[in-house]
């Protein structure tokens, strides 16, 4: 099964330390980062979709973060 998820952190090196890790795990990056101002906190987020393909079957109970 192909599982999905999107990383998402405020623009500081936690963002690029939640994407590294993903990728050591062997999550692949899907499409180009985002990033937009939020006007309620005053600061810059940064997303990043990320893809793998494991082994299974999924159902909404599938635990993405322990792939």
């Amino acid at each position: 099964m192909k599982l999905y998820r999107f990383l998402s952190e405020e623009d500081t090196s936690a963002f690029c330390h939640k994407v590294t890790d993903a990728l050591n795990k062997g999550w692949e990056l899907y499409g180009s980062p985002t990033q937009t101002f939020c006007q309620a906190t005053g600061v810059m987020r940064c997303g990043q979709a990320v893809v793998k393909e494991v082994e299974g079957t999924y159902t909404p109970e599938t635990k993405l973060g322990e792939h």
